[in-house]
């Protein structure tokens, strides 16, 4: 995303590095979706999620790669920088080398899961003017596409 769309990977980032914690969606082994909180990391470009070691979500990964992940909205309910999330697969790092230039800078409890994200959709909602909704979605592959919708119940699409 960061080289397709960098205007808006960077507004992506902005918004998950307004709060520390956000909501990670994973599925349980009977196929039922569990949510938790965790931590958002960009680091080289890319997202990346870490958890505590064998803790329910990193099993859920490991077993299944499926997520979402949601940006935490923010104390108030105006959503001033829209909402944000970023649904994929989690690929879980597991070199030694990798890891330990992930550490460097950080302190993250050790042992630790690290898992990559390879992103399949981010979408952003947000407020343009005051009344027109924007909905921002960018899929890997294909260019960003913008609906915009107004009071007067009319929509626009487009594709950039």
């Amino acid at each position: 995303m960061t080289t397709a769309e960098p205007d808006f990977a960077d507004t992506v980032r902005r918004r998950f590095a307004q709060y520390r914690h956000h909501v990670l969606a994973t599925l349980r082994e009977d196929g039922s979706p569990r949510l938790t909180g965790l931590e958002v990391d960009f680091w080289e470009d890319e997202p990346h999620l870490g958890m505590m070691p064998n803790s329910r979500k990193a099993l859920d990964l490991r077993r299944d790669p499926r997520f979402s992940v949601h940006a935490n909205p923010g104390p108030d309910a105006t959503m001033a920088d829209g909402d944000v999330r970023i649904s994929g697969r989690a690929v879980e790092v597991t070199d030694p080398v990798v890891l330990a230039r992930f550490v460097e800078g950080r302190t993250p409890p050790e042992p630790f899961h690290l898992f990559r994200v390879e992103p399949t959709e981010v979408v952003r909602v947000g407020l343009e003017g005051g009344d027109t909704l924007v909905i921002s979605t960018w899929r890997p592959g294909r260019p960003l596409r913008e609906i915009r919708r107004g009071n007067d119940d009319k929509t626009l699409s487009r594709s950039r």
